[in-house]
């Protein structure tokens, strides 16, 4: 069953297509969220200069405070988002 409670073998192949392409969407969404939050938090956190193999006590820190943060904020923006509601087409 799919997220409407519909049956993939009922679909029609128009909707199976939407399906998929929705699907995909989310998942080129997600990963460029993902990215962005790496890279973001990479840039503001990790010293470029390595000294050792893993990260010191601030990196960490800093790592895990900017990824709560990131998290946070996208969560936002979905709230804010979800309670403007789709767009009805006039």
């Amino acid at each position: 069953m799919s997220q409407q409670g519909v049956e993939i073998s009922k679909m029609t192949p128009e909707q199976k297509e939407l399906m998929y392409t929705a699907a995909a969407t989310e998942m080129d969404y997600r990963v460029d969220l993902f990215n962005k939050m790496v890279t973001g938090c990479y840039e503001k956190c990790i010293d470029k200069k390595f000294k050792d193999g893993d990260l010191n006590v601030g990196e960490n820190s800093c790592v895990d405070r900017c990824t709560a943060k990131y998290w946070q904020a996208v969560g936002i923006v979905g709230q804010m988002l979800g309670a403007a509601g789709p767009e009805q087409p006039k």
